[in-house]
């Protein structure tokens, strides 16, 4: 339950800041949902919930095909950890209940 809901996300990416919104839903350990950015949006995949760590992926194609790989810890309306984004490592990234 903590975690369900709607995001705002902030990216911090290699090329600057990126917003994006996430809207989960938790059924036991399984997270799903879906993440939007810049107009796409896609299903989230491989979502897991333990406590209040999450972790999830999303495939992008925008601006180049990717993979997103996010671990992440909730905490009452926040959200924050790391977005790991292939070759280019990890970064950062914060959010609010929405």
């Amino acid at each position: 339950m903590a975690v369900d809901g709607n995001w705002n996300l902030t990216l911090n990416t290699p090329m600057g800041e990126r917003s994006a919104t996430l809207s989960l839903k938790s059924s036991g350990s399984t997270l799903t949902g879906t993440q939007a950015a810049e107009g796409d949006s896609a299903e989230i995949f491989d979502g897991t919930v333990n406590g209040d760590e999450v972790a999830w992926k999303v495939s992008i194609t925008s601006p180049m095909p990717l993979t997103l790989d996010f671990k992440g810890k909730v905490s009452g309306d926040s959200i924050s950890g790391e977005m790991g984004i292939g070759f280019m490592g990890s970064f950062p990234f914060t959010g609010a209940r929405g």
